[in-house]
C-alpha cells in the first residue's frame, strides 16, 4: 500500500515542520511492518488566478493530476466527521484491499468541485478552520494512530 499526502501549499520550516517530522518518522517506522510503503508529501503551490472559483479550479486540476491509481480522499470541512476508530477501519479495509491511498489538502479556498466528485470520501477534521500545516500534523498524528491501533500497540488509549 502506498500512502500520498497532496497539499496545496508548502509546509514551512519551524515548529510545524518539526511536528509533522515526528509522526512523519513515527508513522513509516511502524506501518513497514503492516507492508505499508513509507508517506509520500506531494505539495503544488497555490493557484494566483483572479477568483475563488478559478484558484479552486487551478489547484484541483493540478491535485488531480498528481493523484495515479490512488483512492482519493479529500479532506474537507463538509466532509465526514469520524472517530480514530473509524478511520483506522477505513484505512484497515483500503490497506486490507491492496489499494493505494491520497489525501488531498486544498488551498485557503477550499478544493474544487472537480476534486471533491473524483474523491472515494471526503473526510472532515472537525468543523472547525484550521491552518494549513495543523491540518498536515493532525492528518500525520492520525494515520501514525491508526497504524497502531492496526498493530494493538497502546499508543491510541481512547
Amino acid at each position: 500500500m502506498r500512502i500520498s499526502i497532496l497539499a496545496v501549499g508548502r509546509l514551512k520550516s519551524g515548529a510545524e515542520q518539526t511536528q509533522f517530522n515526528r509522526y512523519f518518522d513515527l508513522f513509516n517506522a511502524s506501518a513497514r511492518n503492516l507492508r505499508i510503503m513509507p508517506l509520500n508529501i506531494v505539495e503544488i503551490g497555490e493557484s494566483r488566478a483572479q477568483t475563488v472559483e478559478e484558484r479552486k479550479v487551478d489547484e484541483a486540476e493540478e491535485l488531480l493530476s498528481k493523484l495515479g491509481a490512488h483512492r482519493l480522499i479529500a479532506l474537507d470541512e463538509a466532509g465526514k466527521e469520524v472517530s480514530s476508530y473509524e478511520f483506522t477501519a477505513m484505512f484497515s479495509r483500503l490497506r486490507d484491499e491492496a489499494l493505494d491511498v491520497a489525501f488531498a489538502i486544498g488551498g485557503p479556498d477550499g478544493h474544487g468541485e472537480k476534486l471533491k466528485s473524483a474523491a472515494h470520501f471526503q473526510l472532515s477534521l472537525g468543523r472547525l478552520t484550521l491552518p494549513h500545516g495543523l491540518v498536515r500534523i493532525v492528518l500525520a498524528e492520525q494515520l501514525y494512530r491508526a497504524v497502531t491501533i492496526m498493530q494493538g500497540h497502546p499508543y491510541h488509549r481512547g
